[in-house]
């Protein structure tokens, strides 16, 4: 079918490379020129100053990856790359539109943290065999425990294991984090203890780069949680497939922007895109369609609260700033992250809705908004339609509508296909990356 819409097969571009990936790698990369570098000076050598300088090293590369998980950050970032003019370069705003593939640079930091710190360890143990001055059982004991506990977490963060396990996933970046931190405090006020006999305790964590890195990187742990509020909703259920969530707290959040919430305050956080209320209504809404356990009871049995935390948070679809007029192109409750945009933007926007009895599904009302501020728009009932090919439908609408852009919003398979495929042909095209 593709070649019906008057595609040149032999014409067809080599994938862009994903920003993701190449945080990841240029991380990596400076780690390892750091660590060849490291070599050459003499750091291998296992002795006090060689152990303080890995130990930072490492603890960079761990602020990094905390930083970039920060919403206020995330929310800098896309405010920044979306501030061009339409009229630049579209190679330059595509790129710029990438911006939300930031979390590369928590992978890559999370990753080189931990290879530094099981560098720390290989020399920390021959150093405390030798009695080395400033290093104790203490301080071995907590090294050991800081580099298993980050491994497992790398170990959990696998995609394959996030996927199937998601609450252990969760559970151990959370609470692994925070021992972590914990042990890294423990740790640095010893050897603060050890080195008293040289300068006051005071004046050793004063001057310990570890101390400042670790008031940072504790201070950017604990601020989300400070935001902590118990959210009273009402809900909407128009099948047993789908809930439409109201929440009044505050002002609004940001067209475009999503929200994590939670039954309890400590398991179970799920984000969900903020959509505009109603006309006439308070608040905010959320679409929760289910598509798994939690969901699934979520539907089945609705909490009369939620929990909220941190800010809300950019979504990728804000990119279509960057763009006169976008095509968003969704499937099923993947209409949630792109309606906010959707239902305010109608003179830049166009939209590909693909579903099963969307009526039935997901209440006439939501429906009715969604026709009255796309009236163009194409709603594929697949219940009586058939089964679509998003990837020739996104293609032949993007031409027809006159797009200058797509954003995809589906599974991880079908938005792979489309994001690629269109970017092969030259076609600015953004979807998640599932990367938290």
């Amino acid at each position: 079918m593709e070649t019906s819409v008057g595609v040149d097969t032999g014409a067809r571009r080599r994938p862009r490379l994903m920003p993701y990936a190449v945080l990841i790698v240029l991380v990596l990369a400076i780690n390892a020129a750091i660590f060849a570098w490291g070599a050459v000076a003499g750091w291998w050598v296992p002795h006090a100053p060689s152990l303080q300088v890995i130990a930072a090293i490492s603890q960079v590369n761990l602020l990094l990856a905390v930083l970039v998980r920060q919403h206020w950050l995330v929310n800098f970032l896309s405010w920044l790359a979306t501030r061009p003019s339409t009229s630049w370069p579209l190679a330059l705003r595509w790129r710029l539109a990438q911006y939300y593939h930031v979390g590369g640079a928590h992978i890559g930091g999370a990753l080189a943290g931990t290879l530094w710190y099981v560098v720390y360890i290989v020399l920390l143990a021959p150093a405390w065999a030798d009695g080395e001055p400033g290093i104790d059982d203490y301080s071995l004991g907590l090294a050991i425990m800081v580099v298993i506990t980050l491994l497992t977490i790398c170990a959990l963060a696998m995609p394959k294991v996030r996927t199937r396990h998601h609450d252990l996933f969760e559970a151990s970046h959370r609470f692994g984090t925070w021992l972590v931190l914990l042990l890294a405090w423990i740790n640095t006020l010893l050897l603060a203890r050890l080195q008293a006999p040289e300068r006051s305790f005071g004046e050793a964590l004063a001057t310990s780069p570890l101390f400042w890195m670790l008031v940072i990187s504790t201070a950017l742990a604990i601020w989300p949680w400070l935001l902590l509020r118990r959210v009273p909703i009402t809900v909407e259920r128009p099948s047993t497939h789908a809930a439409i969530v109201r929440l009044v707290q505050g002002r609004p959040p940001a067209v475009g922007t999503t929200r994590a919430i939670s039954r309890h305050p400590l398991f179970g956080w799920h984000p969900f895109a903020c959509v505009p209320a109603a006309a006439g209504e308070d608040g905010y809404r959320m679409v929760v369609s289910r598509a798994g356990g939690w969901t699934g009871n979520f539907i089945d049995e609705p909490p009369s609260h939620v929990w909220v935390r941190g800010i809300p948070t950019a979504g990728v679809a804000n990119a279509k700033r960057l763009f006169n007029r976008v095509l968003y192109v969704t499937t099923g409750s993947g209409i949630g992250p792109a309606l906010g945009h959707l239902l305010t933007d109608t003179q830049g926007a166009r939209l590909v809705w693909i579903t099963r009895t969307p009526r039935a599904t997901f209440g006439d009302g939501l429906v009715d908004e969604v026709i009255a501020a796309q009236p163009e728009g194409v709603i594929w009932n697949s219940d009586e339609q058939g089964k679509a090919d998003v990837l020739d439908l996104t293609y032949d609408t993007y031409v027809a509508s006159g797009a200058d852009a797509v954003i995809c919003i589906s599974n991880r398979a079908v938005t792979a296909r489309v994001v690629g495929e269109l970017e092969r042909r030259g076609i600015p095209a953004f979807g998640p990356i599932w990367d938290s």
